[in-house]
């Protein structure tokens, strides 16, 4: 299920208050700048600094390629 364009263009980062990238076949948003992925649960972001999971450095490029 993809989010409204509205919700995303008004959804930050908890923690850093940035912008955030959409992965929808993965389910997550994503922030570059801290490597944090936050997930999507039944089409409602789950924006709580504990429950995102730490990005490493390969995915990391992945996701930003997938972007790019």
């Amino acid at each position: 299920m993809a989010l409204d364009q509205r919700l995303l263009d008004i959804l930050v980062c908890p923690d850093d208050k940035g912008d955030l990238r959409y992965f929808e076949a993965e389910s997550i948003l994503y922030n570059p700048r801290l490597h944090r992925a936050y997930p999507i649960t039944d089409g409602i972001p789950v924006l709580l600094i504990d429950e995102a999971r730490t990005v490493d450095d390969a995915e990391h490029e992945r996701l930003m390629g997938a972007t790019g």
